[in-house]
């Protein structure tokens, strides 16, 4: 299969079965969705969601953030992992936003880059979602499912990746696709046990066409459950 009918494919799949995917996150402005992206680093979007309601209570916004030393930002996030290195984070990105940006939160991923805490994933998250930027943020479902499905071919960094699935994904689609592979890679192929028998996506999917020569064993029919089900 040529590698544009396999984006083509896979593209409508998820358009028809999720025409207007989100984030998970929960956010009321931007502010709070950078804050929520740095604590979701190697943490559940679950645990940050039960942890930002105090947490914005307590520092409601950039200045509050900023005025606040890491100790007093700690036992705030202390349920979330790496507590030290994001309170650290989350004051020195407060402080920078107020000092250098006006307290408010940059638009452009170079400039959100500059501030701590913020690596290209995540300026990518904020360009993306909160911008509506053609940002593609490459965490490590959508680093697998790309790879396992073909979209992307022996890209080694979560950089080669992205630079793959924009140069194929037509621009006005790539804020969507950044969120389809997330909560497909999040729900359906999992890293450890792929739920190859449930996926719509399938038959498109090198993993899945590979597992079959290797197997013989084909999976259960697809059954088409509703949009949610069949994508988170």
């Amino acid at each position: 299969m040529r590698k544009a009918d396999r984006y083509r494919y896979i593209l409508s799949w998820f358009e028809h079965h999720a025409p207007a995917p989100e984030t998970e996150l929960m956010y009321e402005n931007p502010y709070q969705l950078l804050v929520a992206v740095i604590l979701s680093a190697q943490c559940t979007d679950k645990r940050v969601n039960m942890t930002t309601p105090d947490f914005f209570r307590a520092f409601p916004d950039v200045e509050t953030l900023a005025a606040h030393s890491d100790r007093e930002i700690y036992p705030l996030i202390r349920s979330i992992s790496y507590p030290n290195n994001k309170a650290r984070h989350l004051a020195g990105m407060a402080r920078m936003l107020r000092d250098q940006f006006t307290s408010e939160v940059p638009s452009t991923v170079e400039e959100l880059q500059q501030l701590p805490g913020v690596g290209r994933k995540t300026a990518n998250v904020i360009a993306s979602v909160v911008f509506e930027k053609a940002a593609m943020a490459v965490d490590t479902h959508v680093f697998r499912v790309s790879a396992r499905t073909g979209l992307t071919t022996n890209a080694r960094t979560p950089l080669a990746a992205e630079r793959q699935l924009v140069r194929h994904i037509p621009e006005e689609k790539v804020r969507l696709a950044h969120h389809w592979l997330i909560l497909h890679g999040r729900y359906v192929c999992k890293a450890r046990r792929p739920q190859c028998e449930s996926c719509g996506i399938r038959s498109w999917c090198k993993y899945y066409e590979a597992l079959v020569k290797r197997t013989g064993i084909k999976g259960r029919a697809v059954k088409r459950a509703s949009p949610k089900k069949q994508v988170k």
